[in-house]
Formats: structure tokens, C-alpha cells, sequence
């Protein structure tokens, strides 16, 4: 039942590991540990032009870990049926978005780096990359255009 993959519900806020030190404070991230996945690809955005938005996809198996490295941005969730909006502006907190759900970054502050961790290597075939194609994956109709008089 396609319906049940993915809820924004079922996107968490995790706080990692923050070691203090006069000199600086080190995060560790480890699969399966900190994130609730095996690590198998890391990339991170970066120079984002002001006012431009990222992701606006979803993934059929792959899970995703965002961390908002340096400086802020918003992740906003959607699940077909439920919107929901998540901030990143701690290097120490990141935000788990399981497969299923429609996501995308926007709002970079200047400087901004968003660091991705994801349970799966690069594969095309795993990206909906349309939000028809994604309601359609999850058997939501979408609702009928709006009727202007």
C-alpha cells in the first residue's frame, strides 16, 4: 500500500553529539549510530544564490540526513497529503527525511552550506522528480483546479 510509505510525521529533528571545547566543538556523525541509517553517500550545497530553492524531489528507497553545516535554511516536508516546514540552523541537529517524502530546501542565508548524508548512492531511477509523478506514486489524486469567476 503506497500510501503508507512516507509521512512527514515520520521526518525527525535529531540532535548529534556536541563535544565542547575552548578551541572549538566537534560533532561525530556515524551511520546507524547517530543517523538511523548506513552512510553510503555524502554531498553537500553550497554557494546557493539568494532566494533559490533546492531538492523538490522525493526518493523511492533512499533516506536522506541534512545538517545545516554552516548558516540556515528551511526544509519543507510533503508527504501528499501533509505539509510541514523544519528549520536547520544548528550544525548539531539534522533532519531525517525517509523515503516517500517530497522535499525541498529553500530560504539559504548567505553562506549557507547543507550537508547531506543519504543511505544509498546516486541512482536516477531512485528520484520522483515530479509532483504529479510523486502523487501518482503515492495514489493521491490531486485536487481539481480551482475555478476562478
Amino acid at each position: 500500500m503506497r500510501n503508507s510509505i512516507g509521512s512527514v510525521y515520520n521526518c525527525s529533528v535529531v540532535e548529534l553529539p556536541k563535544i565542547e571545547d575552548d578551541r572549538g566543538n566537534i560533532t561525530p556523525v556515524q551511520g546507524a549510530v547517530n543517523v538511523p541509517f548506513d552512510i553510503a553517500r555524502v554531498f553537500y550545497l553550497y554557494d546557493i544564490p539568494g532566494g533559490e530553492a533546492r531538492g523538490a524531489h522525493a526518493h523511492k528507497e533512499c533516506h536522506q540526513f541534512l545538517i545545516a553545516a554552516h548558516g540556515a535554511f528551511e526544509v519543507v516536508l510533503d508527504d501528499g497529503t501533509n505539509k510541514r516546514t523544519v528549520v536547520l540552523n544548528r550544525p548539531n541537529y539534522g533532519l531525517h527525511i525517509p523515503p516517500g517524502i517530497w522535499a525541498a530546501e529553500q530560504g539559504f542565508s548567505s553562506g549557507a552550506i547543507c550537508l547531506v548524508l543519504t543511505s544509498h548512492i546516486y541512482d536516477e531511477s531512485d528520484y520522483i522528480r515530479s509532483y504529479d509523478e510523486f502523487l501518482n506514486y503515492k495514489a493521491i489524486t490531486p485536487p481539481p483546479p480551482e475555478k476562478i469567476y
